[in-house]
């Protein structure tokens, strides 16, 4: 029987999760962030305006739901 390594995907999913963490950081904070995709600014969407609140580019190629509760 193989024994399974999950030590590689930790690595990726805990630096995943920390560059996303830091650039929510940076939005809040105002500060411009552009997307690693289209180059546009992201953008804090409040849950007034949209069903998917979060942080986004304005071609979407870029979404980080949030929960504003």
């Amino acid at each position: 029987m193989m024994k399974l390594n999950f030590s590689e995907l930790n690595k990726q999913t805990k630096k995943s999760f920390g560059d996303q963490r830091a650039v929510i950081k940076r939005v809040m904070q105002g500060k411009t962030v552009l997307c690693p995709e289209c180059g546009q600014p992201l953008r804090l969407v409040p849950p007034e305006t949209s069903d998917k609140p979060g942080i986004a580019c304005v071609k979407g190629c870029t979404a980080i739901e949030l929960d504003f509760s």
